[in-house]
């Protein structure tokens, strides 16, 4: 029976490029993200008893979703930032995410550094971020799982017919051809042979957003895209010091090709450097 990695993925921000050049703002996070978290199958029994055990001090009978606890809206609306509970649930949320043995990975693309990049060549014909997005972090997960002689389980929180048609697409193409990107221009990332990725890719199976996996996927994304604009957010620094991020569990010379991708980055690099 083949050793599987489970690939849990989730997205933010919008797949789709403006067809309207995007202003850079360097005051916003204009943004599309895809990755989460990749879990050893046999260790998600230890991981989704943490996850239960959080869930049951707090009542909590609901997903845990980033972006209603982040803004304490919706079923978080009780979770008043003001208060000593706000505390204690974020402290105690941050210990299950720093405890429970998974590894964030993401590509997170930077959406006017894309526009400004491919606009110009492509147009309208510009790719879906998605696409981008999705063959990046699964073919780096791929990477990581053949570490270890494990296959990889890929599975994107559900979403509309027509998304999960397109991922669909994105994962059989890779399995049949490889990744799309020009050989030429991705050398220095080291890809993986169509071959290889037939052998690692081994299904696609989507997730709801009940999924205790799904759910810790998308608390550990926002973290990892965020720090594309600010490598001292502190909840991103927190999963760094605790080892859950790929980077720490990688050499330092693997992480342009193995780590979470940052793409189209060159505005915000600039923006920092002043130029």
């Amino acid at each position: 029976m083949a050793r599987v990695l489970n690939f849990y993925m989730d997205d933010s921000g919008t797949r789709k490029p403006d067809r309207k050049p995007l202003a850079y703002n360097p005051k916003a996070r204009e943004f599309f993200a895809l990755g989460g978290i990749l879990i050893n199958e046999e260790d998600e029994g230890p991981a989704r008893k943490l996850y239960s055990d959080f869930c049951a001090r707090w009542s909590i009978g609901y997903p845990l979703h980033s972006v209603e606890i982040r803004h304490s809206s919706a079923s978080f609306g009780w979770l008043k930032r003001e208060t000593d509970e706000y505390q204690r649930f974020m402290y105690d949320l941050g210990r299950l995410l720093t405890t429970i043995n998974v590894t964030g990975l993401a590509c997170v693309i930077d959406r006017p550094g894309y526009d400004g990049r491919y606009r110009a060549k492509y147009g309208r014909r510009q790719w879906q971020l998605c696409q981008t997005a999705f063959c990046i972090a699964v073919e780096r997960a791929a990477k990581y799982a053949r570490r270890d002689l494990r296959k990889l389980r890929v599975m994107p929180e559900r979403s509309c017919r027509d998304d999960e048609k397109r991922l669909a697409g994105y994962f059989a193409d890779m399995r049949k051809a490889g990744a799309p990107f020009d050989p030429q221009a991705s050398t220095t990332y080291g890809p993986l042979s169509a071959e290889e990725l037939h052998r690692t890719l081994y299904e696609l199976r989507f997730k709801n957003k009940s999924s205790p996996m799904a759910q810790i996927a998308d608390l550990f994304l926002w973290p990892m895209a965020v720090s594309g604009y600010d490598k001292n957010y502190r909840p991103y620094l927190k999963l760094k010091e605790a080892g859950r991020l790929i980077e720490c569990r990688i050499e330092s010379t693997e992480h342009a090709s193995c780590g979470t991708k940052y793409s189209c980055f060159e505005l915000v690099e600039r923006e920092k450097r002043g130029a």
